[in-house]
């Protein structure tokens, strides 16, 4: 199992907004901070925005900041947003072919991983995994 580029940018774009605090942050910033095109953080901050987890300021200073406290965003529902599908194997999809699905013993043990994957990551919040400025940036004073 892997996450999606999508999900790791997430991550990455909270965890920024985190280390600004009270200060609000562009996504060219962060694009820079990270390395990543600003068009897909772009998506990113979208999401991050529509779900409540960012809030867009517009003005004359235009900017991002957190919409909720970091301890109160759960890493779990984070991934769960962001993950497509969590279809590890064919049975666990939509439109099932597998012909072995009813006397298949392997997809209990996947659920089984499946929920302890996403169990783990919800005792964790963006609290748990947030930096400061100096963590992570050449120039702490662009945070």
């Amino acid at each position: 199992m892997r996450l999606t580029s999508f999900s790791d940018y997430t991550l990455h774009m909270l965890a920024f907004a985190a280390a600004a605090g009270d200060r609000l942050f562009t996504i060219e910033e962060t694009a820079r901070a990270f390395g990543v095109s600003r068009a897909h953080l772009n998506k990113v901050a979208n999401t991050l925005t529509r779900a409540g987890y960012l809030t867009a300021v517009r003005g004359r200073l235009d900017g991002l900041t957190l919409g909720r406290r970091p301890q109160d965003i759960r890493i779990g529902d984070v991934i769960r947003l962001t993950e497509p599908d969590f279809a590890l194997v064919e049975c666990f999809a939509t439109g099932n072919r597998c012909t072995i699905t009813q006397c298949c013993k392997l997809s209990g043990m996947l659920h089984d991983a499946l929920s302890s994957f996403q169990n783990t990551l919800d005792r964790y919040t963006l609290a748990d995994i947030a930096w400061a400025p100096r963590d992570f940036l050449d120039d702490a004073s662009r945070i």
